[in-house]
């Protein structure tokens, strides 16, 4: 494909419009009618993947991972605490999230600030996974540099002889180095495609005065902004 041919592509959005009356009351409400349509649709692939946006000590990174549970607090993730978004968000825990739902050609974005989460939670999730994802967490020092393919196989071998699937939540236990997150939220805006470029842009932000994030849940934290797109 020459520069030329990606320089032409273009897509026209049909797909529908977003306007203020038809905004729900809070932005927990309408991440939740816009994630459901995404699910229905069976278009989207992951429709809770999110790109995950950190500024750490060794500058700006982005890497798409799974939220894994949204309520009034934020919008949870779960990673090894040794990985570079782990350690980038424990330097400055500013970050942002993009929900790219594409195919319904639609966005959520968030910026907000992440803190950790309890251990007993990320011991209630943790025990959710499947075996094998649980045993990956052993495996894997995530974002550590590796000298091959061999030898993550071989740690993960080492970590099934140690931890037989016996069919027990309790049979893997929770790594020391493994965590979650939630990013609570300062701003949460949706995007809808339209013609012409002049895409629909509402932004659930905090009021003149407010300090932190709000709640995703409480209507009073939030005033809408429609931004030019």
């Amino acid at each position: 494909m020459t520069a030329e041919r990606i320089r032409d592509m273009r897509v026209t959005y049909v797909a529908g419009a977003l306007v203020e009356r038809d905004l729900a009351a809070t932005p927990l409400e309408q991440f939740g009618r816009w994630f459901a349509d995404a699910v229905a649709s069976e278009r989207v692939v992951e429709p809770n993947a999110m790109v995950l946006s950190t500024a750490g000590p060794k500058g700006p990174s982005s890497r798409t991972v799974l939220c894994k549970g949204v309520d009034g607090a934020g919008f949870r993730l779960f990673t090894n605490l040794v990985s570079r978004k782990a350690r980038a968000l424990a330097a400055d825990p500013a970050c942002a999230l993009l929900f790219g739902w594409h195919d319904m050609e639609r966005q959520v974005g968030v910026r907000g600030v992440a803190e950790p989460l309890s251990r007993d939670e990320v011991r209630d999730y943790f025990v959710t996974r499947p075996y094998g994802s649980r045993i990956g967490a052993w495996a894997s020092e995530q974002s550590s540099v590796v000298d091959g393919r061999e030898t993550l196989e071989a740690r993960e071998r080492e970590m099934r002889d140690r931890f037989p699937d016996t069919g027990s939540v309790g049979d893997v236990p929770l790594p020391d180095s493994w965590g979650g997150f939630v990013v609570r939220p300062v701003e949460v805006e949706f995007w809808q495609g339209r013609p012409s470029r002049l895409h629909d842009r509402l932004v659930f932000v905090r009021p003149a005065g407010a300090e932190g994030p709000g709640w995703l849940d409480d209507a009073t934290d939030w005033v809408v902004e429609r931004r030019a797109p």
